[in-house]
């Protein structure tokens, strides 16, 4: 990103509470167009809570959070436009069981986006086989594995030609021989220059793909830094901690 170019999304001193309970503290954080940042921490720091509020999937309390120049907050109908640009994949799939594979991918670009349904089938058959999973197209998501499913729901995220992708644990739900398939995905997606915020505790995925790692605990952001730096000298006290108990 140039100098004077201005990021795909900003986090300008973002605070939510959940009742007394404040989950987000004064985050601030720039992602630049094509880059790829991994955000870890400790379970319960914020880190899903930090992406879900970028769609509007949790409310903010304080502060702004602006998405290729909209301010996403509590105007509704440019939450949708923010929402249409916005692809999330959650930790559970979240596929509709009665419908195909093909028709999962299909039904927001037709019913939202009003595209032809021969155009979003065939631009979704190109999104599976991205996913290298052309071949379960007709099948119904309980008779896919898990590492499946999930690949199922990056395609569908990328059925709607978002300019970010934003990933909840993709692999936390997953049996460890189905988490390789999952990420080798995503790494293909970042090397084809796909924007992305990925919450994670795959350190290997992380040093591997990401351009910054973010660091939260508690609320807050502690340390953003190139994978190698955050990996071989972290600066925070509290990210050397978390580094040692996992590495």
């Amino acid at each position: 990103m140039s100098s004077n170019e201005a990021p795909i999304l900003s986090f300008e001193g973002v605070n939510k509470w959940f009742g007394p309970f404040h989950v987000l503290r004064d985050i601030h954080l720039d992602v630049r167009r094509g880059e790829r940042i991994v955000v870890c921490g400790p379970s319960g720091s914020g880190k899903s809570t930090l992406i879900r509020c970028v769609n509007g999937l949790e409310n903010y309390q304080q502060g702004r959070i602006i998405f290729e120049g909209e301010l996403v907050g509590d105007d509704v109908k440019a939450l949708e436009a923010v929402r249409r640009r916005v692809g999330f994949v959650f930790q559970h799939f979240n596929l509709f069981p009665h419908l195909t594979v093909l028709q999962n991918l299909t039904l927001a670009p037709v019913s939202v986006q009003k595209i032809p349904r021969t155009e979003a089938e065939a631009f979704a058959m190109e999104q599976l086989k991205r996913v290298r999973i052309a071949e379960q197209a007709l099948k119904h998501p309980a008779q896919l594995s898990g590492g499946q499913q999930q690949r199922v729901a990056i395609a569908r995220a990328l059925c709607m030609r978002p300019d970010i992708l934003l990933f909840d644990e993709p692999t936390s739900a997953l049996d460890p021989e189905m988490v390789k398939e999952v990420l080798d995905v995503i790494v293909d997606l970042a090397n084809q220059g796909s924007t992305m915020i990925v919450v994670t505790h795959e350190m290997g995925f992380a040093r591997r793909v990401a351009d910054r790692v973010v660091f939260i605990d508690d609320g807050q952001v502690l340390e953003i830094a190139p994978p190698d730096a955050f990996f071989d000298a972290p600066q925070h006290p509290r990210a050397k901690d978390f580094l040692g108990k996992l590495l």
